[in-house]
């Protein structure tokens, strides 16, 4: 490699780590959002109620901004484009919200937290690349370190079939649409484009499980300010925001790295419970959180 190409290599690697850091972002602040989840079921919403609303505030946003192109080049793309809605949207946040009726939170912390390793493995598949085993190791040392983080101390793991099923099924989901993410990706179709496209089949998708989910939808609940700010905070900042930075990151290092980051919500999650909820943080949690940043790490050294 000549000086030149050198200076380019060491450009793109610096352009990168502009991405690391936007996906590092979205991991923190999508890891707060049970906070308002939570004040917000407390405040009558259903699960159902609360992706409606946020999918639907985030697509209104987006489509003030980009709304010249409505459809995708080839009844294909635009299939993607519903896949990419129904799998990081509606499906995603039903099997998940729904497993917890089944299973334990636990559980669902640790389940959910092996989307990485199914995307890489998924990602594979698709792009028919092999799987990187330094890539394969650091996601298992990040997996083992969240566990540690999500049992706080408390080695108790219960087997629960229908809701753990669930929550693999939703890590699956979420797995499918970094992947449809990354296709759509090379389609040349701009981020804001495939964001709206998302938002608009996730509140289509909703609406259609509605009838059958057996929740009603109760707008005057959006007149309490407690009520509508946080339905605020997750259309726009943890929704309209964060699907755009999410999908710009996969496009640019890969759904394999992109998903990495889901390492890092659990550690956001206990940092938020410390502080709002005041809740108990064990040894055995800190030297989690230390083990699974060193997981992520491996993972995003890997060239």
């Amino acid at each position: 490699m000549d000086e030149n190409q050198m200076c380019v290599a060491r450009k793109v690697n610096r352009s990168e780590w502009q991405y690391h850091i936007m996906a590092l972002m979205t991991s923190i602040i999508w890891s707060t959002t049970f906070v308002s989840t939570k004040t917000l079921l407390n405040h009558g919403l259903t699960p159902e109620n609360i992706f409606l609303y946020r999918f639907l505030l985030a697509y209104m946003g987006i489509l003030a901004v980009a709304h010249r192109k409505l459809f995708a080049d080839s009844a294909k793309d635009e299939f993607l484009l519903f896949l990419a809605g129904l799998t990081g949207g509606s499906l995603y946040f039903i099997t998940e919200n729904t497993a917890l009726k089944f299973t334990y939170a636990s559980n669902v912390s640790i389940l959910i937290s092996a989307t990485p390793l199914i995307t890489m493995a998924l990602s594979a598949l698709v792009f028919r690349h092999k799987l990187r085993k330094s890539m394969f190791f650091g996601s298992l040392v990040s997996l083992s370190g969240v566990t540690l983080v999500v049992f706080n101390g408390d080695a108790t793991f219960k087997v629960s079939a229908l809701g753990d099923i669930l929550v693999l099924a939703a890590a699956v989901s979420w797995a499918s649409y970094s992947v449809i993410l990354k296709y759509l990706g090379t389609r040349h179709y701009s981020t804001l484009f495939i964001t709206r496209k998302v938002f608009f089949y996730g509140v289509v998708s909703m609406a259609l499980y509605f009838p059958f989910s057996g929740c009603d939808l109760d707008i005057s609940l959006l007149a309490e300010p407690v009520v509508y700010t946080n339905i605020l905070f997750l259309g726009i900042v943890a929704s309209l925001i964060c699907f755009a930075v999410f999908n710009r990151v996969v496009e640019v290092i890969g759904p394999d790295k992109a998903s990495n980051y889901i390492y890092i919500s659990p550690l956001g999650t206990i940092t938020t419970a410390v502080i709002f909820l005041n809740e108990p943080v064990s040894f055995m949690a800190i030297v989690g959180a230390i083990v699974t940043i060193i997981g992520v790490v491996i993972v995003e050294k890997v060239k």
